[in-house]
């Protein structure tokens, strides 16, 4: 398999995908697009990425982006070590996080870029709008979480690396974040998978 990233490693979907690739066991190559030079448009590359952006994986002949659509794909061509929970209603709950996280709470991803995650962390205050889009993060994952729980269905699962994204979005720039949800993300972020991507070596911006 052969998975298209962005150059600069900082696309929390790329990541995603590169996450369950290697909890999967799955061997691949990466490969690396520069959208600051418009190469995700370049013909070639459009040519495999019908949306035109990262990630995108191809399977031999088959192309595929968009990263939730990729890792389900993924969950069903290679079953073993599952990405999702294997009951209904927790995976229908995970697809649902993924979405949220890729739809919503734009402030944060404004204000707090992944560039502050993996790069230089923020150095301005949130706005009114980043506070309230926060809240109610702190509110969703809350209700999610119960005391003391490591993952968000019980056992590992996909939805857990993109919550704990959004999440240090947060951490890394010094904003308030409940002591829980804090615990929670750091614990995910140690997961030798999301490491391996962390320390992956990022050209300067």
């Amino acid at each position: 398999m052969l998975l298209y990233a962005d150059s600069q490693f900082t696309s929390p979907y790329a990541m995603s995908v590169f996450v369950a690739l290697k909890e999967k066991g799955i061997d691949f190559e990466l490969r690396t697009v520069d959208l600051n030079a418009g190469a995700n448009r370049a013909a070639g590359y459009a040519a495999q990425s019908l949306t035109q952006r990262v990630p995108t994986l191809l399977d031999g002949d088959f192309a595929l982006s968009e990263s939730s659509a990729i890792t389900e794909y993924l969950d069903e061509v290679h079953p073993g070590t599952p990405l999702y929970p294997t009951q209904a209603k927790a995976r229908a709950r995970a697809r649902q996080v993924q979405a949220w996280l890729r739809s919503d709470l734009m402030p944060i991803r404004q204000e707090r870029s992944t560039d502050t995650v993996f790069y230089q962390p923020a150095n301005v205050a949130l706005s009114d709008a980043a506070l309230a889009a926060a809240a109610k993060l702190f509110h969703g994952a809350d209700a999610l979480l119960g005391d003391g729980q490591e993952y968000l269905f019980g056992t590992w699962c996909i939805a857990d690396v993109d919550l704990a994204v959004m999440l240090h979005r947060l951490i890394l720039s010094g904003d308030a974040v409940p002591p829980k949800l804090l615990a929670y993300a750091r614990h995910q972020w140690q997961r030798p998978s999301v490491q391996e991507w962390v320390n992956l070596p990022r050209p300067p911006l």
